[in-house]
């Protein structure tokens, strides 16, 4: 595990470059240059075509991490693994894009009343999710290669660059609202381009098939996999979408733009397991495959505990400074009302992100078949949820209804886990998580009573003198916490890297 955490620090560090500029851009630029409508514009464009992408894959995505294993031989370029990665997602993008010109009237009814603007951009989602579904098949691809940091780059730094770029132009009237949208295809198209010429670059990939490797039973296999894959990402990719769908239909594209900016603060969350995750994965199947289940139960439960640590901890500096959020956002007035939704959708990403390496663990085992019973009823439960809620809560009903939908989801899925693999994500360390969070907040509510309105007094200056305090209790509560994790011993890779840290700065002086 010491080697998969030293790789998905490189990829952490990346993907908090990218959390900077998306920041920026969140915070200084869209808020600045958009209305409310058109935030809820981007935000129903980019989900549309992440939709339509990620059913296009047809489960290349899985399929790539569950069956490179078979193919894995660097001397023979994997036996032209890549070729299929690249024509049975293209199959599906053929199939959906058809589906979804085919239901044009019945999308364009629903958006028509509330958020018309959507229904004027409808045809742009097919050239953008062709993009999105490349730039995933790539990704994928590096991934199973163990070379995630130059993909991750692209979508986290490259990406957010490029459409930090449009919105500036944007907002100086150098390109209309036509220009945003087709510089949104553009980016994506870019970071797809870069992806592809990256792989060639490693020399361990071939677009030359070795269709005499693959064996009826494998074949089999992977039609049948794949099969089930298509249908659980007919309701397990359209599931974290639905509750931003719902707020268009229902409430408008400028409801719409509030819950954007809620779900961006919140999916601050789960950015360490954009990449703990996307390096586990590869080991995680291997371990299934070979049934080593001793090393797949501890890949899952260090996994549940980091992902758990480095999430709360996140979550945590959320909640203490959500305040302070918004008074640095521009026009923060007028998306304050989203408050409450990031601490509901911030729960539900830290419950996703502490729990989801058991979707994986059942996906590559025989029993990936399972899976698509809680699929459904996770969909199932979130629409249900979603038109109940949401004509009484608003935006916090769709927050409520992805908060428990994912809380059934994960319940039933463990249960599953440990049943039929006898494996448990469940360990004391993680009780330490939680009782250390636990006095965080206390402290800080201690801190908050006494200290802050002194600190305040300073200056009258109020915007920065928030600023500065902000960040000293933030600073103060997080050296807090890490003396906690390692003093109580949590993590031997956690007390490892704190040691290796302590050490190099003693030889730098």
């Amino acid at each position: 595990m010491g080697i998969i955490i030293k790789q998905s620090i490189k990829g952490t560090i990346v993907n908090y470059i990218g959390v900077a500029i998306g920041f920026i851009t969140t915070f200084f630029v869209i808020t600045s240059y958009l209305s409310q409508e058109e935030v809820g514009l981007t935000r129903v464009l980019i989900d549309a075509g992440t939709l339509l992408a990620s059913l296009s894959q047809l489960g290349t995505g899985a399929s790539i991490l569950r069956f490179f294993p078979y193919f894995k031989d660097e001397e023979n370029k994997h036996h032209g693994f890549f070729f299929f990665t690249i024509v049975v997602p293209f199959l599906g993008f053929l199939i959906f894009s058809a589906v979804y010109l085919l239901f044009k009237n019945t999308i364009v009814q629903a958006f028509s009343e509330n958020s018309s603007l959507f229904v004027n951009y409808f045809h742009y989602v097919i050239p953008l999710a062709l993009f999105m579904l490349y730039q995933y098949v790539f990704e994928a691809n590096a991934n199973v290669l163990m070379r995630i940091v130059v993909p991750k780059f692209v979508r986290e730094v490259g990406v957010r660059v490029g459409l930090l770029v449009i919105y500036i132009l944007y907002g100086h009237h150098l390109i209309n609202l036509d220009g945003l949208v087709i510089g949104f295809c553009i980016t994506y198209f870019l970071a797809a381009l870069v992806d592809i010429i990256y792989l060639f670059t490693l020399q361990k990939i071939s677009l030359k098939p070795d269709f005499k490797f693959i064996t009826k039973p494998l074949r089999r296999d992977f039609l049948f996999y794949t099969i089930f894959l298509v249908m659980a990402a007919i309701a397990g990719t359209v599931t974290p979408l639905l509750s931003s769908f719902f707020v268009t239909a229902q409430m408008g594209l400028a409801f719409t733009g509030i819950f954007a900016i809620a779900n961006y603060i919140s999916a601050v969350v789960e950015i360490p397991n954009r990449s703990l995750n996307a390096i586990v994965q590869p080991n995680l199947s291997e371990a299934v495959k070979n049934k080593e289940w001793d090393r797949a139960e501890n890949l899952c439960k260090s996994v549940s505990l980091h992902l758990l640590l480095s999430s709360t901890f996140i979550f945590f500096l959320i909640c203490i400074n959500v305040d302070l959020l918004f008074m640095i956002l521009r026009n923060g007035k007028d998306y304050v009302t989203g408050i409450s939704v990031i601490f509901i959708l911030g729960t539900s990403r830290l419950l996703s992100s502490t729990f989801s390496i058991s979707a994986s663990a059942l996906t590559y085992s025989k029993y990936y078949y399972m899976t698509l019973v809680f699929t459904l009823l996770l969909t199932v439960s979130i629409i249900v949820l979603n038109i109940l809620l949401i004509p009484k809560w608003g935006m916090n009903g769709a927050a409520f209804a992805n908060l428990l939908a994912n809380f059934v989801y994960y319940l039933f899925l463990l249960f599953l886990l440990k049943w039929k693999l006898n494996i448990s994500l469940f360990s004391k360390a993680q009780l330490k998580v939680v009782l250390i969070i636990f006095f965080m907040f206390g402290l800080n509510m201690l801190f908050f009573k006494t200290l802050t309105p002194h600190i305040l007094q300073i200056s009258s200056h109020s915007l920065l003198m928030a600023i500065l305090e902000g960040t000293f209790r933030s600073l103060v509560m997080l050296g807090t916490g890490i003396v906690l994790v390692y003093a109580w011993h949590v993590s031997d890779d956690v007390n490892k890297l704190i040691d290796k840290t302590i050490g190099f700065v003693r030889k730098r002086k």
